[in-house]
């Protein structure tokens, strides 16, 4: 501590002060220092209260379609002329490569055929043919890359924005900042697919160290919220009669214990329960939907997976009909073991996929036509996303293709976003994103920018430091905004 007791150095210890206070403040002018985080302010009491973006937004609200098992964009979205000219040959460059499972074999063309579609000719497989229909509707992000080769992790990262578990998901990020536009159901509701849930299972609606109030609600047309009939043996009358006895008496314990966010908070939650028996049942009974709409979906298919999966599409529309705020629809289960019920087509690819292929593809084109045609897309984002891609080539041995999260293709779709675009290119092969290459962080800073939030100052302080969805990471992606 001497030094700094002599004139000499305390004198050059405060040159230097100063010139860092000025640095300081001409960063600050030209904003090049990190961004003054904003934090919602949330009354305890009504946390689902719709709450002012930073920003006008272009999306009020946002349906998530996760494609679990890595639905491979090679064989769907990104068309490559090189990898069918160059069947059955090695892949240049790559001898040796070694991948999650192993080695690579050669090179193999798209399981199924590439067409132009729609208005703007965009190449899309016919693995997916009533999907594909609808590309003039679709923003491309070819150019996708993610920091995992494994099914958790990076699940993780496109759920939660981090590979490591404990962080909160994308939708209790939306419903945090912004609240809800129905205070009769769940802010944010996750649907799993029929056949169970994703890997991460429910890490993917988990609110981590958010408050408790914006974890996700899982429930789908298979499996509603359980306990919401009202007993056969109670009227409606006493029903109600009994509800607001129990508002007096919370309101009277409030009254007893002000300033109790926690008590609010629980108070809130059982509210919402009441309210929910009330409109969450409603909205689970399709049996008032249309023959019409019902076809359209496929709802009462012979291939009971599928009927369940249109039954959950339908389940997304009318959540998002009546304000919910963020819905998160699953495609795919880990639980029944390799590629059976998800898109982990490792072994035999074109068996798996003409299992899973139209499970999905009737169902979600449906859902976004019927959106469409009800005035939704125009304020609400879809967007269509998968763990990572696959290989340009099969796995050594075997019939499939390996995990590749270098490059692989995710769509948007609605409010803001361009339509019939594509940004950004893998190589020749679709193996590496090299023109435009976008992250995970970059895909989630454009949703939130897309709804009106600053992707930088959203944050949560947790544990000593500011936390928010995309970590220090991500760039809004500019050039897919309409």
């Amino acid at each position: 501590m001497n030094h700094l007791l002599n004139r000499r150095g305390f004198l050059g210890r405060t040159l230097s002060g100063l010139s860092s206070i000025a640095l300081a403040h001409l960063l600050s002018q030209d904003r090049l220092l990190a961004a003054t985080p904003l934090r919602p302010a949330i009354d305890p009491s009504r946390p689902y209260a719709p709450r002012p973006p930073h920003f006008e937004p272009k999306a009020k609200r946002v349906l998530v379609i996760f494609c679990s098992g890595a639905l491979s964009h090679v064989d769907t979205f990104d068309y490559k002329p090189e990898l069918i000219k160059r069947h059955d040959t090695p892949m240049p460059g790559a001898e040796g490569l070694v991948t999650f499972q192993g080695a690579n074999g050669n090179l193999i063309k798209p399981i199924a055929e590439f067409k132009p579609r729609g208005q703007s000719g965009k190449m899309v497989s016919d693995l997916l043919p009533n999907l594909a229909e609808l590309a003039d509707e679709m923003c491309f992000i070819h150019s996708m890359t993610g920091k995992s080769n494994t099914h958790g992790p990076a699940e993780s990262q496109m759920g939660t924005g981090f590979t490591l578990d404990g962080f909160p998901s994308m939708g209790s990020w939306v419903t945090y900042a912004l609240g809800s536009e129905n205070q009769d159901l769940p802010a944010f509701v996750a649907i799993p697919d029929p056949r169970g849930v994703p890997q991460n299972g429910p890490r993917h609606w988990n609110s981590a160290f958010l408050p408790a109030s914006f974890q996700g609600t899982a429930f789908s047309a298979q499996r509603v919220i359980p306990n919401l009939a009202r007993p056969a043996e109670i009227t409606p009358e006493a029903d109600r009669a009994t509800r607001d006895f129990l508002r007096r008496l919370n309101d009277r314990h409030l009254e007893k214990n002000p300033g109790d966010s926690d008590l609010s908070a629980r108070i809130s939650s059982y509210e919402l329960a009441a309210r929910m028996q009330l409109s969450a049942a409603e909205l689970s009974d399709l049996s008032g939907e249309s023959p019409a709409t019902r076809a359209l979906y496929g709802a009462d298919d012979s291939n009971v997976n599928k009927a369940g999966f249109a039954k959950n599409c339908i389940l997304a529309r009318r959540l998002l009909e009546k304000g919910v705020r963020f819905v998160q629809l699953f495609n795919g289960s880990y639980a029944m073991g390799e590629g059976v019920g998800n898109w982990d087509g490792h072994k035999k690819i074109v068996d798996q996929y003409a299992v899973h292929a139209p499970i999905l593809d009737q169902p979600a084109a449906a859902l976004l036509k019927d959106l469409k045609a009800r005035g939704l897309l125009k304020d609400t984002l879809v967007a269509f996303v998968t763990e990572f891609g696959r290989m340009p080539t099969f796995q050594k041995g075997a019939n499939g293709r390996d995990h590749n999260p270098k490059g692989f293709t995710v769509w948007l779709a609605g409010a803001g976003v361009k339509r019939a675009y594509s940004h950004g290119a893998t190589d020749e092969f679709g193996h590496m994103a090299v023109q435009d290459v976008t992250t995970i962080d970059d895909l989630h800073a454009t949703i939130l920018h897309l709804l009106g939030l600053d992707h930088e100052r959203l944050s949560f302080y947790n544990n000593g430091i500011e936390r928010r969805l995309t970590d220090v990471h991500g760039h809004v992606i500019r050039p897919v905004l309409a």
